[in-house]
């Protein structure tokens, strides 16, 4: 119900105030198990990429959206978790492994589940290296991976800024095809899942044009 709520009014009204350029929207596969893997500019994203996406996303939401007092946080700790948002805790690698282990079950019952495999917002607009849980989900689950490409975001809402500007610049998404990963299974786990990670970021990279930093972000809360 609330999904159907999201999709005929939420939806359009999302829309409407950030009015996304959508490029390589006919990449989506519209049914079977995909993970989502974007570049992270700002926290409007996850909010960006589901009116690019049309299909339920899970995501891996910070454990901080959760918490707190007032409004403001009681209301995005609602919208979050009737999203199916999975909160994960910066820096704890067993909550980061528990949040993926429930994407694997979101993946396993043939969803969506969303990742950003730099781990966190870049802090200056850079794309940073993959975290490895990315290419354990898709060693996993066997799940095809969907690179999208974010552009301009960081304009909309800014890292620290409380809100998000409407009728603003407006940003672009960018889908590639769907990548298979199957070719890598009988290749030592540790090294099959970091060329995954390595793959997706430099397809990102194509995409978005972002400068490519080979380091992790320090921002980074998850793998």
């Amino acid at each position: 119900m609330f999904y159907t709520f999201m999709t005929r009014v939420v939806r359009p009204i999302l829309w409407l105030l950030f009015r996304p350029r959508v490029v390589g929207g006919e990449n989506v596969p519209s049914y079977g198990p995909l993970i989502v893997a974007s570049n992270h500019l700002s926290f409007i994203d996850s909010f960006i990429i589901p009116l690019a996406v049309p299909r339920p996303v899970t995501y891996i939401a910070k454990a901080d959206y959760f918490e707190g007092r007032g409004i403001k946080k009681r209301f995005v700790r609602w919208f979050l978790t009737n999203l199916g948002h999975v909160p994960v805790r910066r820096g704890a690698r067993r909550a980061a492994m528990g949040a993926l282990e429930q994407g694997a079950e979101v993946l396993q019952n043939a969803g969506a589940f969303a990742i950003y495999p730099e781990g966190s917002r870049s802090p200056d607009g850079r794309l940073y290296r993959g975290r490895t849980g990315v290419g354990w989900l898709a060693l996993e689950t066997g799940a095809r991976v969907l690179p999208v490409a974010l552009e301009g975001t960081e304009k909309i809402q800014p890292l620290g800024a409380s809100l998000p500007r409407v009728f603003g610049p407006r940003p672009t998404v960018r889908i590639g095809p769907p990548m298979d990963f199957s070719h890598y299974r009988d290749m030592p786990p540790a090294k099959a899942r970091r060329l995954i990670a390595d793959e997706i970021i430099e397809t990102i990279q194509k995409m978005s044009g972002q400068e490519y930093v080979p380091e992790y972000n320090g921002r980074a809360e998850a793998s």
